[in-house]
């Protein structure tokens, strides 16, 4: 991994810096306070994500609300950028997931979720935070944190780097395995199955011989019950036949009571028809009579008429036209008789006047004497005559009024006979039909009673065919069968559950064999588990100290060739030897372990940086492969001083470790950043840091 650019968005000091990077030696110089580790720290938030401390307040500049850090860097070939972003929320400040990304490229391949971030990270540079941490970034006042740490606490910690502590942890797991599988081998063991497992296997034969005998008992019974059902089943039919049968008896005596009654009914009914019938027939006799006495009286009337004048062979209208004549010619008489009576009375009055005078009535001339007498005598003639005629026509009128009076009593005596006997004859038409009907109503009354006789003998003729003792006999009959049948059935039942029960307790001996002989067959396996994690704890207890041997003797060799190279070429003057806990000592000239503690505090700074980057590059072999390409030192020069050359010694021996791509550091002291390859040099104006490229 190779780190080209970091560029800062208010972070700490930086408002807004840019700062590149080369291969080889890159040194950021610049003095207390103006921007120099912000750069380390921004590069660990940018490529991992977690605070160093409870919060990011170490990193967002004070009074801005959002910072940015983005870190382009290159590996195998590729370049990747990664950006993280972070806000100020009140009195929080968290990250900003919207600017969270990683590309290769131009290509996005990771962005949002930091998990998804550090799994990448981990693939294209095989590191991740602790490793990086501890073996990429050496954090100002850190450097002998390993050194100068419990033996213990050291030897953990370093197991867990080199992957050893997963020995540890394996034997610790595996024990509980063991007991876990020896406490499942013993419960196995107690269990009374396994142990009496040929108990078992006798009960199986035992109960499935029964279980056969029960088979061919209910295949028997089976049988029997067939026969038996099909006997109850015809018995049932015959008494269900028997006893529908009764009931049909028992509605045919029904309809026999019915029909007698109404065969009574009928009789009645015939006997009251016949006494209706001969009253009818003497009531149309007496109506026959009382026409022809009509006929008698119509006769009389119409010889009245033929007396008055009348032709008897006249219609009815004729003869009411010939009463109409009578008023008529009597009227015609009286206006005659009228007119003679006036001729009289005018007489009279001209007699009596020509009696006292001598003038004529008409034209009043005077009259003589014998002409008077004439006239007089005329007149009194005229006057004779006219009452002859006046006698004449009284006598018709009265004739006329007699005959009419006659023609009248006639006319109305027959037109009161002729409606009475039009009544008649509609009455005895009437009672005629009557009469037909009657005799209609008889003769179906009789047939009536004829068909109700012939049904009354079928029905007495079936009902003696039944025989009652039949069905007294089907009865008990039924009763035996169905008994019979009773008692096969409950006793195939019994059968049927109780092979069930053995059916069920077969399976259940069988699943108990089962269980057994898988339970046997699981001690055995268990047995051999326990064998095999028995002889694989003891494997990860003779490994974990062999291979810590191993990675102390490269670790020592690492170390001690680092330390060559910062102390120079002459003869070493610090000779180094560590322990099991990988704990450090310088040996001198006489052999005797010296402590780290014991060291002068520029001795203790080279031990420091040559044990942790011996460490970084033997982790780095172990895991990925590949030797340590990049270190990050925050102020590696503490406790060195320039008036020994110890400053420049260390940064000469760390610009010629060839096998570290790139080495980014930031100090404080100018002579060592004259050794840098590419010095980056940091000032602050007005609380903003600024950046310059020396070389």
């Amino acid at each position: 991994m190779k780190i080209e650019v970091v560029q800062l968005e208010n972070i700490r000091s930086h408002v807004k810096s840019t700062v590149p990077f080369t291969n080889g030696f890159n040194c950021v110089v610049g003095g207390v306070g103006c921007g120099k580790s912000s750069i380390m720290y921004a590069v660990d938030f940018a490529l991992f994500g977690d605070s160093i401390a409870r919060s990011f307040e170490y990193l967002l500049r004070d009074g801005a609300d959002h910072g940015k850090v983005s870190v382009q860097f290159s590996q195998n070939g590729k370049t990747y950028k990664i950006t993280r972003g972070l806000n100020r929320k009140g009195k929080g400040i968290s990250q900003d997931s919207d600017n969270l990304c990683l590309c290769e490229g131009d290509t996005l391949i990771a962005s949002i979720k930091n998990d998804a971030i550090a799994e990448q990270i981990k693939i294209i540079t095989g590191l991740d935070r602790d490793l990086y941490r501890e073996i990429v970034w050496f954090r100002q006042e850190h450097l002998k944190e390993l050194i100068d740490a419990a033996p213990r606490d050291r030897q953990k910690r370093l197991d867990e780097l080199f992957g050893l502590s997963d020995y540890e942890a394996a034997w610790s797991s595996i024990v509980q395995y063991q007991r876990d599988y020896e406490t499942e081998k013993r419960v196995y063991a107690k269990d009374p199955d396994v142990n009496n497992i040929e108990k078992l296997d006798n009960d199986y034969n035992r109960v499935s011989e029964e279980f056969a005998l029960i088979e061919m008992d209910i295949e028997e019974l089976t049988q029997k019950l067939t026969n038996t059902k099909q006997v109850l089943e015809k018995a049932e039919q015959n008494l269900k036949t028997l006893e529908e049968k009764k009931c049909q008896i028992e509605e045919l005596k029904h309809k026999e009571v019915k029909i007698h009654t109404n065969i009574q009914s009928i009789t009645n009914t015939l006997t009251s028809l016949t006494q209706k019938i001969e009253d009818k027939k003497t009531l149309i006799d007496n109506l026959h009579h009382r026409q022809t006495s009509f006929g008698t009286q119509k006769n009389l009337y119409l010889t009245k008429l033929e007396q008055v004048g009348l032709p008897t062979n006249q219609s009815f209208g004729q003869i009411k036209l010939f009463l109409v004549s009578f008023d008529d010619k009597i009227s015609r008489l009286r206006g005659e008789q009228e007119a003679a009576i006036k001729g009289i009375q005018t007489d009279q009055k001209r007699t009596s006047q020509l009696s006292q005078e001598d003038k004529c009535p008409l034209c009043i001339q005077p009259l003589a004497g014998q002409y008077k007498a004439d006239l007089l005598k005329r007149f009194d003639q005229e006057n004779a005559e006219r009452q002859k005629i006046i006698n004449h026509l009284r006598l018709e009128i009265a004739d006329l009024q007699k005959a009419k009076t006659i023609a009248s009593e006639a006319y109305l005596g027959i037109q009161t006979s002729l409606l009475r006997e039009t009544d008649l004859k509609a009455r005895i038409s009437e009672e005629e039909n009557n009469l037909t009907n009657l005799s209609v109503e008889l003769e179906n009354q009789q047939k009536l009673e004829s068909d109700h006789k012939i049904q009354y003998s079928l029905i007495q003729t079936e009902i003696a065919k039944f025989d009652l003792s039949d069905l007294n006999t089907a009865r008990p009959h039924r009763e035996q069968a169905f008994k019979q049948y009773y008692i096969l059935n409950s006793d195939l039942n019994t059968k049927e559950n109780r092979k069930k029960d053995l059916l069920h307790r077969i399976d259940e001996i069988k699943t108990r064999i089962d269980i057994a002989q898988d339970k046997a067959e699981k001690i055995a396996k268990l047995e051999h588990i326990i064998e095999i994690l028995c002889a694989i704890r003891d494997a990860y207890r003779s490994i974990q100290p062999k291979l810590r041997r191993e990675f102390i003797k490269v670790l020592c060799n690492f170390i001690q060739q680092i330390l060559d190279r910062l102390v120079g070429g002459e003869t070493p003057l610090l000779n180094i030897v560590i322990d099991e806990t990988y704990t450090p000592y310088v040996k001198n000239e006489s052999s005797v372990d010296r402590e780290v503690s014991n060291l002068s505090g520029g001795e203790r700074t080279l031990l420091a940086f040559a044990y942790r980057l011996g460490l970084g590059q033997l982790i780095m072999q172990s895991q990925t492969g590949h030797g340590l390409s990049i270190l990050m030192l925050d102020e590696p020069t503490e406790n060195l001083g320039s008036e020994d050359g110890s400053i420049e010694h260390l940064a000469e021996a760390i610009s010629k470790f060839k096998t570290i791509e790139q080495i980014i550091s930031v100090t404080h002291s100018e002579a060592f950043a004259d050794k840098a390859t590419h010095v980056i040099t940091l000032e602050k104006e007005a609380g903003i840091s600024k950046i310059s490229i020396e070389r």
